[in-house]
């Protein structure tokens, strides 16, 4: 009779548990989901201790309320958060309840430091801060790994299951919870001795919580805040969102990159170009580098505004970028000058390249109402011009000053010839890859 009971008051629990929360998280909109968020975390100190001293009895075995009740439903409404949000809201409690918890362990540990006096005859139990301390750490990282587990066995059911909340969630709790299960209760073996009935009295109970609040999830998505949910995301994208990986690689995606252009900085071309030089030298192919300078920029700035100039910037960029091969790239080197390494191309065909980006920057750059624009260009190739990468940078850099003195607009590829706008007979150069 009383194990019959038991289980009237957890199935009572879990409803009050929900309805409370799925009300806060309906009123997100109004209250803000910080109070949904906040509910979600004040409890977690009541579940831990729930799970580690207060036990019930059931038909299936000896069950904590902690576990089976409050844990489960925290976990569904990280599915529920998720679901009707995104991964990065729902990433907020995840990491905000691991890091939390973290800190209340190294506050303790300073805490002991401390010389106690007692008051009205009580000590503080710091035995008992020590295990829940460690109990909740142990907690909260399973949490971690069972909120990022949950929602991508969810994605993944989602391509069986199609848009049908009911199978996908319990089989992502189900599965979920198995693991949790198995993870605590190793902890609470170490520490407090809990007998094996626990591990396996938990599991079934929470089998049973993960039917109750998947139907009461289904039930909430279907008739409460019912809306299109969308096809399943791509694993890799969630993945991606809840560990932050995304914004990681948005960093090194924008490491280098010059923000007026769009393309690398100075650093990344010193980093490719080494890299390319002794890709070229191994393999025995042509390495041409062009640099290229803006005329008179300076001169443009003064005359105008510096915005003007940035448009001019921008406007060559654009030139190199469309004139440039898949295996080619192009750099700022800085200020008004910029460098293209152009992998296995010739000299010959480097200079019909370095023209046809001369002749372009002159015609996009030609807009009423503001200086045209020109470029002076210097052409170096490995091997005939250098024997490492510093001296084609210094061979190229020096032929586009030579270009500057001897009257600008023009290009030179070697100290004999001039390649100029004025007379020169360029070949158009081999086709773009």
């Amino acid at each position: 009779m009383a194990a019959a009971f038991n289980i009237l008051l957890l199935i009572v629990q879990a409803v009050i548990y929900f309805g409370a929360m799925s009300a806060l998280f309906r009123a997100r909109r109004v209250l803000g989901i910080g109070v949904f968020v906040s509910s979600l975390g004040v409890m977690h100190f009541l579940e831990t201790y729930l799970a580690s001293v207060f036990y019930v009895s059931v038909p299936v075995g000896t069950i904590s309320p902690g576990s089976t009740v409050l844990f489960s439903g925290k976990l569904a409404m990280l599915l529920l958060l998720y679901i009707k949000e995104d991964a990065e809201t729902v990433r907020q409690p995840i990491y905000g309840l691991l890091l939390g918890n973290f800190l209340i362990v190294a506050l303790t540990l300073v805490l002991r430091l401390h010389e106690t006096v007692a008051v009205a005859g009580r000590q503080p139990d710091v035995s008992f801060i020590d295990e829940m301390g460690w109990l909740m750490v142990w907690g909260t990282s399973l949490l971690f790994v069972d909120s990022i587990a949950m929602i991508l066995i969810y994605e993944k059911l989602g391509r069986v299951f199609g848009e049908r909340v009911m199978p996908r969630a319990l089989g992502a709790l189900a599965l979920t919870l198995t693991f949790d299960q198995i993870g605590f209760y190793a902890i609470l073996h170490w520490l407090t001795g809990a007998p094996v009935a626990v591990l396996y009295g938990g599991w079934a109970a929470k089998m049973v919580a993960a039917l109750v609040f998947s139907v009461m999830l289904a039930f909430y998505l279907s008739h409460i805040e019912a809306r299109p949910l969308g096809s399943a995301r791509r694993l890799g994208d969630v993945f991606d969102r809840l560990t932050y990986r995304h914004r990681y690689e948005a960093l090194l995606e924008r490491a280098g990159l010059d923000e007026l252009t769009g393309l690398h900085d100075r650093g990344r071309f010193e980093e490719a170009g080494r890299n390319a030089f002794e890709h070229a030298a191994a393999i025995g192919q042509p390495l041409s580098l062009l640099m290229v300078d803006v005329d008179h920029l300076k001169a443009i700035n003064e005359v105008t505004d510096y915005a003007t100039g940035d448009e001019i910037l921008k406007d060559v960029a654009k030139v190199l970028v469309g004139s440039l091969r898949p295996t080619d790239q192009a750099f700022r080197y800085g200020g008004e000058e910029f460098a293209v390494l152009c992998n296995g191309m010739e000299h010959e065909a480097a200079i019909g390249l370095a023209e046809r980006i001369r002749m372009g920057v002159a015609t996009v750059t030609r807009v009423p109402g503001r200086p045209q624009a020109t470029v002076s260009v210097g052409v170096a190739t490995y091997p005939g011009n250098a024997n490492d990468f510093g001296g084609l940078v210094r061979c190229a850099d020096a032929r586009m000053y030579g270009a500057k003195h001897a009257g600008r607009n023009r290009t030179i590829a070697d100290r004999a010839v001039e390649y100029a706008m004025r007379g020169s007979t360029m070949l158009p150069g081999p086709e773009r890859a």
